[in-house]
């Protein structure tokens, strides 16, 4: 897979390998990017929208990681809801309804220790699945 099609296309497979280099790049470049925009043009208008354009670009590329690694586990974008979605807006909701809230944020810890564990740490499907074939796969 090329660059390009590693950071923006949402097709195919991607092993942990690349997922976290790709990962821990895109959190170096995108605090590197925002640190010069402001320090350069201070809290201007300008700094911000730089930070801004790169909030927007990291979560197209986090996106296309994250959803081509839910591929190599052989499941579907929508997960993306349920690992991304789910524990903030059960958060949220815990918060508001005050201590008995409690239960629905370790929920939302829960889910995201799950999706951690299953992007991050759990090996993809061997050998060709519905999304293509094995990234690991010897030729």
């Amino acid at each position: 897979m090329d660059f390009a099609g590693l950071l923006f296309s949402f097709t195919g497979r991607l092993n942990r390998a690349p997922y976290w280099l790709a990962t821990i790049g895109l959190i170096v470049a995108a605090f590197v990017v925002v640190m010069i925009a402001f320090t350069i043009a201070g809290r201007s208008a300008v700094a911000i929208m730089v930070a801004g354009l790169v909030f927007l670009l990291a979560i197209w590329v986090t996106l296309a990681l994250i959803i081509k690694r839910l591929h190599d586990r052989n499941k579907s974008a929508s997960w993306v809801l349920l690992f991304y979605v789910a524990p903030p807006i059960l958060q949220a909701i815990g918060y508001g309804i005050g201590s008995t809230g409690f239960i629905l944020g370790l929920i939302g810890v829960g889910i995201s220790i799950w999706a951690l564990v299953e992007l991050g740490f759990l090996r993809g499907t061997a050998g060709p699945n519905s999304y293509g074939p094995d990234p690991l796969q010897v030729w």
